[in-house]
C-alpha cells in the first residue's frame, strides 16, 4: 500500500496541503484532480522528499519513504526534467543507471520502451530536436525505464495527441496489470474516470472527495432526473413543489429533486403535458462530481 498520511505543508501565510490522505493500493490507478493551486504537485513532490511537509508522512509497504525507496519509484513531473541535447535512447538509459541498473540492463530497456512508446525513429534525435508532445513520452519512458514498485505521474498526458494518449494509458494499464500502484494527476477528467480504479478530489489543501467514481455517483444519487417529453410545454416542471429545472431544451429536461421529492409525482406531471419517452436519474459525470466537490463548502466534504 502506498499511503500519504495526514499531509501539511505552508508556505509562509500560504497554508497549502491542510491534512491530505488517501492511499493506493498495489496494481490499482489512482487519479488525483483538483483546480490548478490545490496542492497536488507539493504532494507529488512531498512524496519524492523534493518538499519537506509540515506534519504527515508518505509510506510504501507501512514503511516512511526514505531516499532508498525512492530509487525505486518512477516519477514523471510536470515540469520536463529532461536534458535537450542528449539523444532519446542514451537519455532514457542514463535514467535507468540513476535508479540502479547496469549498463547493458538500461540499453534494453531504453530500446524497449522507446520503441513502445512511438520513438523507435527517433532514438537518435536529440530530444530539442522533438515536438512537446514526443518530449513528453520520452519523460514517461524515463519513469518507466527501471521496472519501478511505485509510478508516481504529475499531468503525464498533457501536450500528447489521441495516439499519445491510447499509447500511454496502455502502458500505465499494463503496469497497474503487474500490480504497480499508479497516481496521476490530471485535469483530463474523461481520461481519469475511464482509467482510474479510484479517485481523490483536492480543493482548499483539503481532500474533498475520494473513492471510486461509482462511489461518489451514490453521493450523488437521486439528485438529478432527465425527462424527456417532446412535446412539453416550455417551464413544465417549474412550479412543480420540490423541484428545480437544471436545464430545458427541446422537451429534454433536467431536474434536481429535493430529497423528500417524490419521482413519481414529477412523473405524472410530465405525463399530463405529453408523451414520455424518457424518465430515469441522471449519472453524474466526473465533470459534473468535481465541480460539485470543489464547489462544496468544507462542512460537506465526505470520503467515500
Amino acid at each position: 500500500m502506498l499511503e500519504f498520511d495526514a499531509l501539511r505543508k505552508s508556505f509562509a501565510a500560504n497554508q497549502v496541503l491542510d491534512g491530505v490522505s488517501f492511499a493506493v493500493r498495489p496494481g490499482s490507478m489512482f487519479g488525483f484532480c483538483g483546480s490548478n493551486g490545490a496542492g497536488k504537485t507539493t504532494t507529488m513532490r512531498i512524496a519524492m522528499g523534493l518538499v519537506r511537509p509540515d506534519e504527515g508522512e508518505v509510506r510504501w509497504q507501512g514503511r516512511a519513504l526514505d531516499q532508498g525507496a525512492r530509487r525505486r519509484i518512477g516519477y514523471m513531473p510536470e515540469e520536463r526534467g529532461l536534458y535537450p541535447k542528449m539523444k532519446v535512447g542514451e537519455q532514457v538509459a542514463y535514467f535507468g543507471r540513476l535508479h540502479g541498473m547496469d549498463a547493458a540492463a538500461a540499453s534494453r530497456a531504453s530500446a524497449e520502451w522507446v520503441d513502445r512508446l512511438g520513438l523507435g525513429e527517433r532514438r537518435n534525435d536529440p530530444v530539442e530536436k522533438l515536438s512537446l508532445g514526443n518530449q513528453q513520452r520520452v519523460q514517461l519512458a524515463a519513469a518507466l525505464v527501471s521496472g519501478p514498485e511505485v509510478l508516481i505521474l504529475d499531468e503525464p498526458f498533457s501536450g500528447l495527441d489521441p495516439i499519445g494518449v491510447d499509447s500511454l494509458a496502455e502502458a500505465l494499464l499494463d503496469q497497474a496489470r503487474a500490480g504497480v500502484p499508479v497516481v496521476f494527476s490530471s485535469h483530463q477528467l474523461d481520461l481519469v474516470e475511464r482509467l482510474c480504479d479510484s479517485v481523490g478530489i483536492l480543493a482548499r489543501g483539503r481532500m474533498v472527495a475520494t473513492g471510486t467514481v461509482e462511489e461518489l455517483r451514490r453521493r450523488e444519487a437521486g439528485r438529478l432526473l432527465r425527462v424527456v417529453v417532446p412535446d412539453a410545454a416550455p417551464q413544465w416542471a417549474a412550479s412543480l413543489p420540490g423541484v428545480r429545472v437544471v436545464s430545458e431544451q427541446a422537451g429534454d429536461t433536467v431536474l434536481e429533486l429535493a430529497g423528500d421529492t417524490d419521482d413519481q409525482t414529477v412523473l405524472a406531471a410530465a405525463v399530463r403535458t405529453g408523451r414520455v419517452t424518457h424518465f430515469a436519474w441522471q449519472q453524474p459525470t466526473l465533470v459534473e462530481l468535481f465541480r460539485g466537490a470543489v464547489a462544496a463548502p468544507a462542512s460537506q466534504e465526505v470520503a467515500a
